[in-house]
């Protein structure tokens, strides 16, 4: 099976909250890339409200259950209370939690599961009780994932960043590609499924698909939204669904 793909409309919506005006359409895009064959909509909305706001959340929620009821709704975030909140109320599909501070300008790192399994645990479990799918961000390393099946986690969502950064250095997207096997490899021997996502591409995807056959789902949102730019966000949504082997 093809890896799913879900579009993160956080580069969208920062770009919007650079003028107080209501376009680009955070909830308008949202719906071209869905009708384009899109599987899904991802958000980050961060403390500061920099680039998803949570009034978005409503917006895409309904979006979803009126016009595209086989699509999901993943929300992710750092987990402290005000975040939880916010999920309980827009109830998505799936809920990514991530191990950012604030301050961060995007996602760079996973968790450590060990050093962090008393924090988590009772997280998972209130979300797994609330119905949510559950994925944790971790880093392409083949560590603690066990500890995260204990927590209840369904999934865990590779951090691609270092291999995304590869750009021409075939060598070195080749080492990254190892290490994001192997990891996927210690996720699925444990009982998890697969997602990925951070700076991904049309060019780097195939090879990504192709290294690890049983992924679950992409999230992308900064390079799809870049191509979106050139080719419109349907044509995008097109050309990575392609890339992925749909």
């Amino acid at each position: 099976m093809s890896a799913k793909l879900s579009v993160n409309l956080n580069a969208i919506a920062m770009l919007r909250n650079r003028r107080d005006l209501p376009w680009p359409s955070v909830s308008g895009l949202g719906r071209i890339a869905l009708a384009a064959g899109a599987h899904g909509l991802t958000v980050h909305p961060r403390p500061d409200q920099r680039h998803t706001r949570y009034s978005d959340l409503p917006e895409l929620r309904a979006l979803i259950d009126d016009e595209f009821p086989q699509a999901e709704f993943n929300i992710e975030g750092y987990p402290a209370e005000e975040f939880l909140d916010l999920v309980e109320k827009n109830q998505p599909e799936q809920v990514t939690l991530v191990p950012d501070d604030p301050a961060q300008a995007t996602s760079d790192h996973g968790w450590d599961f060990a050093a962090n399994a008393a924090f988590l645990a009772p997280i998972v479990k209130r979300l797994k009780k609330g119905g949510f799918r559950v994925s944790l961000f971790a880093n392409p390393d083949p560590v603690g994932f066990d500890v995260a099946r204990d927590m209840g986690a369904d999934r865990i969502e590779l951090y691609t960043g270092p291999y995304g950064s590869c750009h021409a250095d075939s060598e070195k997207a080749r080492k990254e590609l190892e290490r994001l096997g192997k990891a996927a490899d210690a996720a699925f021997a444990v009982g998890l499924d697969v997602n990925a996502g951070h700076d991904l591409v049309v060019s780097n995807l195939p090879a990504l698909a192709k290294c690890i056959p049983q992924l679950a789902e992409v999230s992308i949102g900064h390079g799809l939204t870049a191509d979106a730019l050139e080719y419109g966000m349907a044509e995008t949504v097109r050309r990575f669904l392609k890339a992925c082997g749909w």
